[in-house]
């Protein structure tokens, strides 16, 4: 059985010690944390530590905290030469601090507070210095459920920007779809099943076999009936950049 300590309280060291509480290929060594009350109702408090001379060996140390306190978590720990991995999706692996053997434990998903995930349905992205360390990682990956993927850290930092665009910047685009329902007296919940299809549909066929619309169609009257339509310039220059973006895409096609 691996041992796994995690450093953090947020959302993905949350979600991890739900995930390893529930395996039987991992014992949940202890969770270090400055915030105790965040995380005690998950942890029994014999396996919180809030204090960095507390940490026991472990066959794992996996830091789940910011981006920008990866660094300095890895040079503050109060040993060496034992597994220490990050869980982001931008930090190359050489963040960490070399008195440790340094890995990567990413997964690829949008974890969202009290919303219980499917490990099995997260792709875990891996990286080690280390040909044995990787074999831990792997063991981890497995006995959450999770496809694991050898990704580099230049690979991860290219995957991250196409998770941007895939992730956040759709859901901005939701966001504007509903300001515009808004600007309009119209409910947003008319939108959903058109997002639900549009999201299965990239399942079974590529993006751009399954694009559509009127700059797919290079349809120009809608696209001016549209932009006409739109009262902020945001918006407009927003639809002009995509509707550009997309028939150059199927000028490329053809």
């Amino acid at each position: 059985m691996i041992t796994a300590t995690i450093i953090g309280s947020g959302n993905v060291a949350q979600h991890l010690i739900h995930a390893f509480k529930k395996s039987s290929g991992i014992q949940l060594s202890q969770v270090f944390s400055r915030q105790k009350e965040s995380i005690s109702h998950l942890v029994e408090d014999s396996k919180i530590i809030t204090d960095r001379s507390q940490f026991l060996e472990a066959d794992i140390y996996i830091i789940a905290v910011s981006d920008s306190a990866i660094a300095e978590v890895s040079s503050s720990l109060p040993f060496e030469n034992r597994l220490v991995v990050h869980t982001s999706g931008s930090i190359p692996l050489e963040e960490l601090n070399p008195k440790n053997r340094r890995g990567v434990f990413y997964p690829l998903q949008t974890f969202t507070k009290n919303k219980e995930i499917d490990f099995a349905a997260i792709p875990i992205c891996l990286e080690s210095e280390f040909d044995d360390d990787y074999i831990v990682l792997e063991n981890v990956a497995e006995a959450i459920g999770s496809k694991h993927y050898l990704i580099s850290s230049d690979q991860r930092k290219s995957l991250h920007v196409a998770a941007v665009f895939v992730n956040n910047f759709t859901n901005h685009l939701y966001q504007i779809g509903k300001e515009i329902c808004a600007e309009h007296q119209l409910p947003f919940e008319i939108l959903k099943p058109l997002i639900a299809e549009t999201a299965s549909k990239v399942q079974r066929l590529s993006p751009l076999e399954a694009q559509t619309g009127p700059a797919k169609r290079n349809d120009l009257n809608t696209i001016q009936t549209h932009l006409a339509l739109l009262t902020d310039n945001t918006q407009k220059e927003i639809y002009k950049i995509l509707t550009h973006s997309i028939q150059q895409s199927n000028v490329k096609k053809l």
